[in-house]
C-alpha cells in the first residue's frame, strides 16, 4: 500500500496509469487498485529499517495492544511504504505498520 494525498482521486491516478504504460509499460501495472480503506480501531507504528527487521516493531505493538486491553482482529496487517526500497539505504526504509484492533 502506498498513502495518496488527499487530492488524488481516481481520476488522476487513471491519467497517470495511461502516462506510465505509454513511458514504460509493465504487466503488474494491471494489478493496480486505487481504494479508500476504513478501518476503524487499529494500532499503528512506523518502522525504521529494513524489513526483515519488522518482526521486532511487531513486538512493540502487540505489548502495546497487551497493556491496553486492545485485541489484535488477525495478525494479517497493512504495510504502508513511504520509502522507495530502490533508492533508499534499508537502515533508513521507513514503514507505517498496522494492525486492526478492538477493545477487549
Amino acid at each position: 500500500m502506498i498513502r495518496q494525498p488527499n487530492f488524488v482521486n481516481e481520476e488522476i491516478v487513471n491519467m497517470a496509469m495511461e502516462i506510465v504504460k505509454k513511458k514504460k509499460y509493465h504487466p503488474l501495472l494491471e494489478k493496480v487498485e486505487f481504494e479508500s480503506i476504513k478501518e476503524g480501531l487499529s494500532v499503528q507504528m512506523l518502522h525504521v529499517g529494513p524489513y526483515d527487521d519488522e518482526p521486532r516493531t511487531f513486538s512493540i505493538m502487540k505489548s502495546f495492544c497487551s497493556e491496553n486491553n486492545l485485541h489484535i482482529k488477525t495478525l494479517a496487517h497493512k504495510e504502508i511504504y513511504l520509502s522507495d526500497f530502490r533508492k533508499t539505504e534499508s537502515s533508513k526504509l521507513k514503514t507505517v505498520l498496522r494492525y486492526s484492533v478492538e477493545q477487549k
